[in-house]
């Protein structure tokens, strides 16, 4: 006696895509990389998003390891209408999108000394290990304190940052500009990495 065939059960479907934002959905000015580190100002970096999609710009966040415990992770995805990156993808995951301009921010002292030493230890890291070879507009906002930023080493990495024509902007220590409601240091972040992005655009 044969028996009966095994009742039909669909296959699992895929996950939803994230609900693309009006603002996310694409940028005049192209792609804008934000990278995350591990400080205290990450907790505002939804700010920066704002103000970049006001400005032109899609964003991309990717953050190290350490600083997924620093920001809203599905905010950030509601915002941006992208998934927050911290990993390498796998085979079977979709290619990002190519950054045409990055802007590290907050950068930790650590980020810093590795981005200057060619360390690609991380997603993060090999991004802006690539950027200044592929000729990607980078800027990097320390968020370090004075005791960090007096260290040779620090000083050193700057040097070799700028040196390779990576924007490095001072002016915040690490506890300030916390989600400041006028987009500080935010603001001044985007207006360099607009120059720099512009100058490029026009060869």
């Amino acid at each position: 006696m044969s028996m009966p065939p095994p009742p039909f059960s669909p296959p699992p479907s895929s996950p939803s895509p994230l609900p693309v934002p009006p603002s996310a959905s694409s940028g005049a000015r192209g792609v804008l990389y934000v990278i995350v580190c591990a400080a205290g100002a990450a907790v505002g970096v939804g700010d920066l998003v704002v103000i970049a999609q006001d400005e032109g710009w899609a964003v991309q966040i990717v953050t190290t390891p350490s600083a997924l415990d620093f920001v809203d992770v599905p905010e950030l995805e509601r915002l941006t209408g992208r998934p927050v990156r911290s990993r390498y993808r796998r085979p079977d995951e979709p290619k990002p999108p190519r950054a045409d301009a990055i802007v590290v921010a907050p950068a930790t002292y650590n980020t810093v000394n590795k981005f200057a030493q060619g360390i690609a230890d991380t997603y993060a890291l090999g991004l802006l290990a690539e950027a200044p070879g592929l000729g990607i507009p980078v800027v990097v906002v320390p968020f370090v304190n004075e005791a960090l930023a007096s260290r040779i080493p620090f000083r050193r990495s700057v040097e070799t940052l700028r040196a390779e024509d990576v924007a490095v902007i001072f002016g915040q220590g690490e506890d300030e500009g916390r989600g400041a409601g006028d987009g500080t240091p935010w603001r001044s972040a985007l207006d360099e990495i607009g120059a720099r992005a512009a100058r490029k655009a026009s060869g």
